[in-house]
């Protein structure tokens, strides 16, 4: 029999519901009964939390008719309840989050049901994600716990921060973590592996930001920074090995079997060096050109005679030099060889077995210079764009122009007269050396100087400062005529993106030292020489604009962390700048014998040129006559000085000829050279100077005691810009793989991650920089990793499989073993591959006499040529 039919009518389940709807639903005539009643509230309840209608949501509590069938521990399929249905529309419509939130509020107040869903997310674990920090607290305070987890054992604060922290989310994070410690929480295990996690995107996201800033600088290929190299911290001291008697000595001397070894026929050479040099390509750190050199020489050395290390050595030298002759414009090929050459240098004086063969016959001599011809090259690439900003940087850059717009020279002061006579030619006032009298008229000195101003310009100022006090200032200077030049940050800006390639690029920092000795070296000179013959130059003001200059690249050299050796070659600069700035100060002869006597980097001569050409400013004090003839007295004394000091150089270079011819002979006739070293002429500067490069690789030696070598005394009025510094290794090989400390950064500058000097600092603030021993670092095995992949650049074959592999001892038992000095000895104890017995020299060494002649004078340069 089928069941009677139910014609009561079914409750309206509006998707958006309103009050209206609902008070008709609820009312006695609307025909529900209690459970579609209850039916129709909770769907109501549900839909005004989703969308966060404040308004329904305060109605059903208030309504009497809905009171009864409201149930606030409803939820959905999933086991969501009210709250949470709530919290997940926040940020969908950001002008209804407030409204959303007193939802929130007054869902919690009547009792709203806060337990976890299915999958053990609380209403926190929600709020944590999507709503404001506000209604987190407001949570936290009613009965929501911190420590609650969900199934996969999250907290709310492993929502946002597990991996890596949110987008946003940063305060509620800290709110959470505040709430967390406040109950004794010290931090769990996804909280430290967060931590770490946000240092490392950090630092990489630092990384990036120089690498951009430098390769921006200095035009740099994105190709040149490697998938391998993706993280150079350079205050990582992970695999710092400073401590020489950690390191296991086979680390240096590999046993002298094939494993340690490539094997190769002079006829395979061209094709080698073609592939492993030629047409290398160049990359971030990457050693394995070394390696592989140092494994070929190694075969060479140990099994073959010496013509094959000779063969090798000289065919690998001079590829390595045509490769870097041909492009000495790209600074990453520079770079990159410079490197490779300091590691394959130090891989070759650390093994033992080898180092006393390779001394006799001048390998190492080979490699020396050619790092020497490289270094070269990037001095002479760095000096080429600090000559384009030198004018315009240092000495023609005037920081405080608008101060010293009221400046006149004597000889500038009635030249607007010039242009009203005959002549079509306008006289130059830089060039001028007619001194006008005195002006009758009461011009004040000005406080500090100005660089000179045009003839029209000069009279104009003239009229009004006689209108107007002179305190008044200027109303051209409110409008310049043209727009700010370049300034000193420019060329540091330049320095400093160099200096990071070179520290990234692992650099030795010996190397880099002395590279920026010799940058500074030049520029110094350079600067000294055009102050001392552009006239315009020669004045009171400029000497002061230059001084502050100056003192932007003498800051410069503290915030990088060098020695202070490395900007003492300003000395002749600072001392030429300082006695134009005092020269109209000093009118008494006293004075003057007092002030010489403070002068150690300049000479009489040019003392007196500086005399000669200075430009006197109006009412500017000059010396007596007595001051100017002990001056000229100076100059004449000095000049028979040079003439007889010229003498004395010229007897002992034809004395030192003789002296080696002597010892030549003597050598030739005498089969025991026993007493040949007496005969020597010992070079002590060499001594010191090489003591002084060891000297920064001890971690007890403050890095201010550093002096670079000196240049020849200058005996004429210019110095010799062309004059090469020495190029001096550490006498300890394995100090040839350090590397540079961390770059130092700069905390005032926001714009660039570069450091770069700040105006507003002293130089004596800048110079803390320099104090302390040198930041170095030693990878000792991590230059020495290569893979068998490397084998492509020997012979391109697919034996790079068999790379590694034992040679067994039938094959090599009757293989004689060639080697002239030492001899080879059969293996005593029998053991498999290939046992070479050799002499042993000690690691410490002295330096090469090939390393880096000094070029002074007409002699050229590799790059010259």
């Amino acid at each position: 029999m089928n069941s009677p039919l139910d014609f009561s009518p079914e409750p309206e389940l509006p998707i958006y519901p309103t009050t209206a709807h609902i008070a008709v639903q609820l009312s006695s005539h609307s025909g529900l009964n209690p459970d579609q009643k209850a039916q129709l509230v909770r769907h109501c309840f549900t839909r005004a939390c989703i969308f966060g209608e404040l308004s329904i949501i305060q109605y059903l509590f208030a309504e009497p008719q809905a009171q009864p069938f409201i149930d606030l521990g409803v939820r959905d399929e999933d086991g969501v309840g009210l709250v949470s249905l709530a919290i997940h529309g926040f940020g969908a419509e950001s002008e209804r989050d407030i409204e959303r939130e007193e939802c929130v509020r007054l869902l919690i107040a009547q009792g709203a049901d806060l337990s976890a869903d299915n999958d053990g997310w609380t209403p926190l674990h929600y709020a944590a994600l999507l709503s404001p920090p506000t209604l987190i607290s407001h949570l936290l305070t009613h009965g929501c716990s911190v420590f609650d987890v969900t199934r996969r054992k999250l907290t709310p604060l492993d929502i946002v921060t597990a991996h890596s922290m949110m987008p946003g989310r940063a305060d509620v994070a800290l709110l959470l973590e505040e709430a967390m410690r406040s109950e004794g929480w010290t931090g769990g295990h996804m909280e430290a592996k967060r931590r770490v996690l946000d240092e490392r995107i950090k630092r990489k996201g630092k990384q990036q930001s120089i690498r951009d800033h430098v390769a921006k600088a200095l035009d740099i290929s994105p190709r040149w920074w490697n998938s391998d190299s993706d993280d150079f911290n350079l205050s990582d001291e992970s695999d710092s090995s400073e401590g020489e008697g950690e390191e296991d000595e086979s680390l240096y001397t590999p046993p002298p079997d094939y494993t340690n070894m490539l094997v190769f026929s002079p006829p395979s050479l061209p094709s080698i060096f073609d592939s492993l040099i030629t047409n290398y390509p160049p990359s971030f750190r990457n050693s394995q050109p070394a390696n592989l050199l140092y494994m070929l020489a190694r075969f060479a050395c140990l099994t073959c005679d010496h013509n094959w290390l000779e063969d090798f050595m000289l065919g690998a030298t001079e590829a390595i030099e045509d490769n870097f002759f041909n492009r000495p414009d790209d600074i990453t090929v520079l770079v990159f060889w410079l490197y490779n050459t300091t590691v394959w240098l130090h891989l070759m004086q650390c093994d033992k077995s080898i180092n006393d063969v390779c001394e006799m016959l001048g390998s190492f001599e080979l490699i020396e210079e050619t790092i020497n011809s490289v270094f070269v090259f990037i001095i002479r690439l760095a000096e080429r764009k600090v000559d384009e900003l030198l004018d315009s940087t240092l000495l023609d850059y005037s920081p405080l122009g608008s101060e010293f717009d009221s400046v006149q020279f004597e000889s500038e002061q009635w030249s607007f007269l010039r242009p009203f006579t005959g002549k079509k030619k306008t006289v130059q006032p830089t060039n001028s050396t007619i001194k006008a009298p005195p002006s009758p008229l009461p011009v004040p000195r000005p406080p500090s100087p100005s660089p000179s101003v045009s003839s029209f310009s000069s009279i104009r100022q003239s009229l009004s400062r006689a209108r107007a006090p002179s305190s008044a200032t200027p109303l051209q200077s409110l409008f310049p005529e043209h727009p700010q030049g370049p300034s000193p940050s420019n060329l540091t800006s330049y320095l400093t993106a160099l200096h990071t390639f070179l520290a990234l690029s692992d650099i030795n920092p010996a190397l880099v030292t002395q590279l920026w000795s010799q940058v500074m070296y030049w520029t110094s000179c350079e600067m000294f020489n055009r102050i001392l013959t552009r006239k315009k130059y020669i004045c009171r003001s400029k000497a002061m604009q230059i001084g502050m200059n100056l003192s932007a690249v003498e800051e410069w050299v503290g915030q990088m962390g060098l020695p202070k050796g490395v900007q003492s070659h300003f000395a002749p600069v600072r001392e030429l700048l300082n006695w134009l700035q005092c020269l109209s100060s000093i009118t008494e002869f006293p004075d003057l014998v007092a002030t010489i006597q403070t002068m150690k980097s300049i000479n009489p001569l040019q003392m007196r040129r500086a005399v000669r050409d200075y430009k006197y400013e109006v009412n500017e004090g000059r010396m007596t006559e007595e001051c100017v003839q002990y001056l000229t007295q100076l100059q004449k004394d000095w000049e028979r000085h040079r003439v007889k000091l010229g003498v004395e150089a010229l007897r002992k270079e034809m004395n030192e000829r003789d002296l080696e011819g002597s010892v030549s002979s003597y050598h030739n006739d005498s089969p025991e050279p026993g007493n040949v070293s007496t005969l020597s002429t010992g070079s002590n500067p060499d001594a010191v100077a090489q003591e002084a490069i060891d000297s920064l690789f001890d971690h007890e030696r403050d890095k201010s005691t550093w002096e670079p070598a000196r240049p020849p005394k200058v005996l004429g009025e210019l110095l010799d810009s062309r004059y090469m510094l020495p190029l001096i290794f550490p006498s300890d090989p394995r100090m040839l793989s350090a590397r540079p400390g961390k770059i130092p950064a700069h905390e005032d500058d926001k714009r660039s991650p570069l450091p770069t000097p700040d105006p507003t600092r002293s130089t004596s603030r800048a110079s803390q920089g320099s104090r302390g021993a040198m930041a170095w670092h030693s990878r000792n095995r991590k230059v020495r990793e290569v893979g068998s992949g490397a084998l492509k650049w020997i012979d391109g074959a697919v034996s790079a499989s068999r790379w590694g592999r034992p040679v067994p001892e039938e094959e090599d038992a009757d293989r004689p073993v060639r080697m002239d000095t030492p001899e080879a000895e059969p293996n005593e104890e029998g053991e498999d591959g290939l046992r070479v017995d050799t002499r042993i020299t000690q690691l410490t060494r002295k330096r090469s006499r090939k390393a880096r002649a000094s070029t002074g004078g007409g002699e050229t340069t590799p790059i010259d040529q």
